[in-house]
């Protein structure tokens, strides 16, 4: 058991995999002699050398098209995109190429690529810098989408990624990437990559989040349970597939569902789940499924991100008003 933050439980996570499979390489701006911006990839390019630690040029439309390439010669490339808002220009080759080669070639051209997303925001940032895509993804049939939300989620699910043959947006909440410290057993069997998981039980109301929002949901079970309330968590960990048998299991007890997550509100995640969850556990609901998320603007600048981002008193808000029905 090592305590690690989020950013070394990557980073061990990566090494394991590149150990065990010579075919696994990294790619992205920076990626080696800097060791990435957030020094996710720190030291790999020492040990494992030049070939499979490949700093590219500024360039993210080719350097998931090279990754493509790979991909299909049967290499398993992780790709680094620098920040979330950097991931646009490679926008066609994931949705046009990546998400649509193994349905293209009828099963004959495998593409086991992980492309990892530093998302969302609570950095102080500047434009571009923070963003939250991942709807856009979820919605591309043929991508697998995941969002690591603790160290040891991101130490087990970042192997998983890669060695899965599909393509999967792995995505990682930069906000925690050094202040995130948990013990990691990286001996331990980790649950299946496509399942949510509940991370504190309770009976009063359910409250979903997943990546840098699990934290937020977190604080608002200790808060509501000093008044009494108690506020049932689950990190969702995948959003494609989404795994929501045991949040409806849940729901079905509680009668109240709340969706929490950094993106817009309009046409997110949570939109899916609030949908899937009414069509399931209607007679269970004692209120409607509530949602908070960013507003429905363009991420604001740094200074006024702490209005835009969901906090403590908005998810608490929240759930007070599920018990007004």
């Amino acid at each position: 058991m090592t305590t690690m933050t989020l950013a070394k439980a990557l980073n061990a996570g990566l090494r394991k995999a590149m150990e065990a499979d010579q075919k696994v390489l990294v790619m992205g701006e920076d990626v080696g002699t800097l060791g990435g911006v957030f020094r996710i990839t720190d030291g790999l390019k020492k040990d494992f050398g030049e070939d499979r630690v490949v700093d590219t040029p500024l360039a993210e439309s080719g350097i998931v098209g090279t990754a493509v390439g790979l991909a299909m010669r049967g290499y398993r490339p992780v790709v680094e995109i620098q920040f979330d808002g950097f991931v646009y220009p490679a926008y066609d080759q994931i949705v046009c190429q990546v998400a649509k080669m193994h349905f293209r070639s009828r099963g004959r051209i495998p593409m086991p690529m992980v492309i990892r997303i530093p998302f969302g925001g609570g950095i102080g940032a500047v434009e571009h810098h923070s963003e939250s895509p991942e709807a856009q993804f979820a919605h591309t049939p043929g991508l697998k989408v995941v969002a690591c939300s603790n160290p040891a989620d991101a130490h087990a699910m970042i192997q998983q990624a890669i060695a899965c043959d599909d393509p999967v947006v792995f995505l990682e909440p930069k906000r925690l990437y050094h202040s995130a410290k948990a013990d990691v057993d990286e001996t331990a069997t980790p649950p299946p990559l496509w399942t949510s998981r509940l991370v504190r039980p309770g009976t009063d109301v359910t409250v979903v989040g997943y990546g840098p929002t699990v934290s937020t949901c977190l604080d608002a079970a200790t808060v509501a349970a000093e008044e009494g309330r108690s506020i049932e968590v689950f990190d969702l960990r995948t959003l494609s597939p989404l795994d929501l048998a045991p949040v409806m299991e849940s729901v079905r007890r509680t009668g109240r569902l709340v969706v929490v997550h950094e993106a817009h509100v309009t046409l997110g995640v949570g939109a899916e789940v609030a949908a899937r969850v009414t069509e399931e556990c209607f007679h269970s609901l004692e209120a409607p499924v509530l949602r908070v998320g960013g507003y429905d603007t363009p991420y604001p600048p740094a200074r006024i991100e702490e209005h835009f981002l969901p906090d403590l008193d908005r998810v608490l808000d929240a759930v007070d008003r599920t018990f007004t029905f």
